[in-house]
C-alpha cells in the first residue's frame, strides 16, 4: 500500500503512475486484441460488427466502472484519514453494489440488445454478428466490473501495482483463447467475445486471492459483512452520479456511431481503427488522471490541501505534453497505425482514418486538461460537477454529430469529439481555478 499524503510529490505520483499506465495499456491491448484479431482473421465486416458495439457497450458497462470508481473514492478518502473500520465498511458496501448493479444491467442488456442495435441503425450485413459478440460481452459482464471494482479499491490503497499483475495475465490469456477459439474451434466472433470474458474471469479471481492473503484492510469479520443503511446511502451518493456521468458520455457516443452508420461500412469499419488508436492516446492521460484522483482524495481526507494543487500542476504539465507529443507522431506515421488493423489494400479506410487523426489529434491536449481536472475533482467527492460535464459533452457531441448527419459530411461528424472536449472543459477549468483558490486560502492541518 502507498501513502500519498507523504513524500516528494512527483516521485510519487509518477511511482503510482508508471503502473497504471501499463495497466492502461495492457487493458487497450486486452480490448484491442478483439478488433485486431477478428480484423485479421474475419475480415472488414466481421471487424465492423465488433466497431458496431462499442458505444453499447460503453453504455451499459461504462455505468457500472463508472459506479465503481465513485465508490472507491471513498475508500481512498478514510485511508488518508487513517480510518481502518471505515475503509472494511467501504470495501463492502462497493462489492455488493458492484454485484447487484451488474446482474440487473446483465439481465436488461440481454433483453434489449437486438433493439439497441436496431435503434442505432446497424448495417444490416453486420447487425448479428455485432448482437452475438455483444450477448456474449454484455450477458458476463459481471467479471468485467468486478475486475475494475477490485482494482479500484486497491488503487485507493496505493496499490496500482498489483491490478497491472492481473491484468497482464488477462491480456496474454485473451489472446491466446481468441486465437485458439477463432482458428482452432472457429467460433468465429462468438469465440472472440467468449474468450475475453474467460480471461477477465481469471483475473478477478486472483485479485480476490491477493486481497485475501495480502490486503489487511479488507479483510473483513462476519459482522461487518452486513448491509449498513448509511453506508449505502453514503456510496450511492457517489457512485450513483459517476455512473450516469458515464452513461451519459457514452449516450453522446452512441450518437456518433449513429452518425457513422449512415455514412456506410467503411466508416464504421474506420471507427472501429480509429477508437483503438485514441485509446493509446488517451492512456498517459487517463493513467495520471487516475493518479490524481486517488493523490486527490487521500490528501483530502488528510486535509493535505497545499499537496493537491501542487500535485494538479504537475499532473497537467505531464498529460498535456504527452498529448502534444503524441499527435506529432500519429499524423506523421498515420499509415502504419492503421494497417496494423487492416489490410493496406482498404485505401477509402486508411484515407478516413488519417483524417480522422489529423481533427481529433489537433485536440488531444484538451482532452488531456479534460481527464486530469475531471479526476481530481471527483477524487474530492464532488460528483455534481463531473455530472455536469457529463451533460456539456452529450449536448456537443450530438449536436454537431446530427448536424453532421445532415450535411452528410464526415469531417464534421468526426469533429463532434473535439466539441465535447471543449463543452467538458469549459466547465471544469474554471472550477478547477476557484477549487486552487479555495485550497490556498485553507491552512493544512497536516
Amino acid at each position: 500500500m502507498k501513502d500519498l499524503t507523504k513524500g516528494n510529490i512527483l516521485t510519487g505520483l509518477i511511482a503510482f503512475t508508471l503502473p497504471l499506465l501499463m495497466g492502461n495499456f495492457f487493458q487497450v491491448l486486452y480490448n484491442t486484441a478483439d478488433t485486431l484479431i477478428v480484423g485479421q482473421t474475419l475480415g472488414k465486416d466481421a471487424l465492423a460488427s465488433v466497431g458496431a458495439t462499442g458505444s453499447i457497450n460503453f453504455l451499459i458497462v461504462g455505468f457500472a466502472q463508472g459506479m465503481t470508481a465513485g465508490l472507491t473514492i471513498l475508500t481512498a478518502q478514510r485511508f488518508g484519514a487513517k480510518d481502518e473500520l471505515a475503509i472494511k465498511k467501504s470495501y463492502v458496501t462497493g462489492l455488493y453494489f458492484t454485484i447487484a448493479i451488474s446482474i440487473l444491467l446483465s439481465i436488461l442488456s440481454l433483453i434489449f440488445v437486438g433493439p439497441l442495435l436496431q435503434v442505432m441503425q446497424t448495417p444490416s450485413q453486420i447487425f448479428e454478428g455485432a448482437k452475438t459478440f455483444l450477448s456474449i460481452m454484455l450477458g458476463g459482464m459481471i467479471a468485467t466490473n468486478l475486475y475494475a471494482y477490485l482494482s479500484n479499491a486497491l488503487r485507493a490503497l496505493g496499490d496500482s501495482k498489483t491490478p497491472l499483475y492481473a491484468l497482464i495475465a488477462a491480456s496474454i490469456l485473451n489472446i491466446a483463447f481468441e486465437y485458439f477459439a477463432i482458428l482452432v474451434l472457429k467460433l468465429g466472433i462468438a469465440g472472440a467475445s467468449g474468450a475475453t470474458i474467460l480471461a477477465q474471469m481469471i483475473s478477478v479471481l486472483f485479485l480476490f486471492w491477493h486481497i485475501k492473503r495480502k490486503v489487511p484492510e479488507f479483510q473483513i469479520s462476519k459482522n461487518l459483512w452486513r448491509l449498513d443503511r448509511a453506508e449505502i446511502v453514503h456510496h450511492a451518493r457517489l457512485g450513483i452520479p459517476m455512473g450516469f456521468q458515464s452513461s451519459i458520455i457514452a449516450i453522446g457516443s452512441i450518437t456518433l456511431q449513429v452518425a457513422l452508420n449512415k455514412m456506410g461500412t467503411n466508416a464504421v469499419a474506420t471507427q472501429a481503427i480509429v477508437s483503438k488508436i485514441d485509446q493509446f492516446a488517451m492512456l498517459p492521460m487517463i493513467s495520471i488522471g487516475l493518479a490524481m484522483a486517488t493523490f486527490g482524495a487521500q490528501n483530502y481526507g488528510a486535509k493535505q490541501y497545499k499537496r493537491i494543487n501542487q500535485g494538479l500542476t504537475r499532473a497537467l504539465t505531464i498529460a498535456v505534453g504527452w498529448s502534444i507529443i503524441f499527435a506529432i507522431i500519429l499524423n506523421l506515421a498515420h499509415f502504419y497505425f492503421t494497417t496494423a488493423f487492416i489490410s493496406s489494400s482498404q485505401t477509402a479506410v486508411i484515407e478516413m482514418s488519417s483524417h480522422y487523426y489529423l481533427v481529433n489529434g489537433s485536440f488531444y491536449w484538451l482532452l488531456a486538461i479534460l481527464f486530469v481536472t475531471r479526476s481530481t475533482i471527483q477524487g474530492l467527492g464532488n460528483a455534481k460537477i463531473p455530472t455536469l460535464c457529463g451533460f456539456a459533452e452529450l449536448f456537443m457531441r450530438a449536436g454537431v454529430a446530427i448536424i453532421g448527419v445532415l450535411l452528410l459530411n464526415y469531417t464534421v461528424i468526426i469533429s463532434s469529439n473535439p466539441a465535447a472536449w471543449l463543452g467538458s472543459t469549459s466547465i471544469l477549468i474554471p472550477t478547477t481555478i476557484r477549487m486552487i483558490k479555495r485550497f490556498r486560502q485553507n491552512q493544512d492541518l497536516a
